[in-house]
């Protein structure tokens, strides 16, 4: 492995499965997704058997809190073991340059680990690698009871950089058939398709170190994002696995008095990806609020001084309401016995709509008005979800990708849960694994 400080990165000592392995079966979905749907970790264990899988190595958070949690985490730390014990795993120092096909097109990425230390997920952060969206704090222990035993760390975290004149990732795609194929296959559950090819030549690292560094130095900071005063400059965004990278990080401080400064815990093992890749989609994350105690329109008038609910006929019409909204207005759709509403909320606090609805909910789930709330990524989802008995579901509009680095550079982290790359299926899978702790 190779550390390049300058830019917060290692190219590290990777770990993929030894040939003959069932990729297929291997690779699984990240594990904050289809936190709703059991049903779909049950066609994923059901499709892994007893194969080798990574299903094995994490815990799934439709899980998580569930009185078997410790145990399971027992389970995953000894199957990491038994995994290096029995060679499952091959060691690979390199980067690898990743494309992921899904329905919609293409995407393209780069796996490398990022140094922690480089990395703060405050809302004021001004660090090299940041935050995009609030970390919730009270996520992160049952997190870290799972990465602090681990030997193994196996990424779903995506971050991204702004390569607006595509520098750093398309060359080396471009040229990727002058190095290894390491992977190439189908992923379960009808996901698309993956490939990967090993990249281990240091002239390659240097060069792409140095077009790090440029994008950083503070002239080309500066007019990059017409900037009037000095602002620290952001290299790396969190796009996916935002608790994930900051769990990483919380293990790291909890643990470092202890261990050398350049112990495998200070980095942690992601994929980058280019915010302009065409490919690359931001799709809203709605919300769903389970088993309602209190009346959901009553609340809403209650909370905002400006707001009007109005009917919508069909599901479609409410989408449209939301997406073609060009006013001055947020628009929200609500879901809610079978009935299709949108909320227009005027002169709103937030600049997002996402952190005004959110700003409610907050208050609304402190006040009891329900008794959970979760996020879901897709149409089905969160239609089939809101309709059942004592449900609500808010479906928002997605935020301009290219908003997300000015955004995040002049204002500090969006609300939580603001936007998502790619609808629940488009989500990483997990392959690769890299060593951060002793046998």
């Amino acid at each position: 492995m190779r550390n390049y400080p300058s830019v917060g990165i290692q190219i590290p000592d990777l770990l993929i499965p030894k040939p003959g392995i069932d990729l297929q079966k291997w690779s699984v979905i990240a594990c904050d997704q289809f936190t709703s749907q059991p049903d779909y970790w049950e066609k994923v264990k059901a499709n892994v058997g007893y194969s080798p899988s990574s299903l094995n190595l994490i815990l799934p958070e439709v899980f998580l809190g569930k009185p078997a949690e410790m145990d399971i985490i027992a389970s995953i730390n000894q199957n990491m073991r038994n995994y290096l014990q029995q060679d499952v795993l091959v060691l690979r120092e390199g980067m690898i340059m990743v494309e992921r096909t899904m329905s919609h097109g293409k995407r393209h990425g780069l796996i490398l680990a990022l140094d922690l230390e480089k990395y703060d997920f405050h809302k004021d952060s001004k660090s090299l690698i940041r935050a995009t969206e609030g970390t919730i704090l009270e996520r992160l222990p049952p997190r870290m009871r799972i990465r602090e035993d681990a030997i193994l760390e196996l990424p779903h975290i995506v971050v991204l950089i702004d390569d607006p004149q595509m520098e750093i990732i398309e060359p080396l795609w471009e040229k990727r058939k002058a190095y290894a194929s390491i992977y190439d296959f189908d992923l379960m559950l009808s996901s698309g398709h993956l490939q990967g090819y090993l990249i281990d030549d240091l002239t390659v690292e240097k060069n792409l170190v140095g077009k790090l560094e440029r994008f950083i130095q503070p002239d080309n900071f500066r007019r990059k994002y017409q900037l009037t005063e000095v602002k620290s400059p952001l290299l790396f965004a969190v796009g996916d696995g935002n608790h994930s990278l900051a769990t990483a990080k919380a293990v790291w401080e909890k643990k470092k008095a202890g261990l050398p400064s350049d112990h495998p815990l200070r980095y942690a093992l992601v994929e980058i990806e280019n915010i302009h890749d065409p490919g690359l989609v931001f799709e809203p994350i709605h919300r769903v609020l389970f088993n309602l105690k209190q009346d959901i329109q009553t609340a809403l008038s209650g909370y905002f001084e400006n707001i009007e609910i109005n009917p919508c006929n069909t599901f479609s019409d409410l989408k449209n309401h939301v997406q073609c909204s060009k006013s001055d207005h947020q628009v929200i759709g609500l879901i809610e016995n079978n009935l299709f509403k949108s909320i227009s909320i005027q002169h709103p606090a937030h600049q997002l709509a996402t952190g005004s609805i959110q700003s409610f909910l907050d208050d609304f789930i402190a006040r009891k008005g329900a008794e959970g709330i979760d996020y879901i990524h897709d149409d089905d989802a969160i239609l089939a979800i809101s309709r059942k008995s004592g449900n609500a579901g808010f479906y928002l509009p997605a935020m301009q990708k290219s908003e997300l680095f000015k955004t995040v550079i002049m204002e500090g982290v969006l609300p939580r849960k603001t936007f998502s790359m790619g609808e629940a299926i488009d989500k990483r899978f997990y392959l690769e694994c890299r060593q951060i702790q002793d046998k």
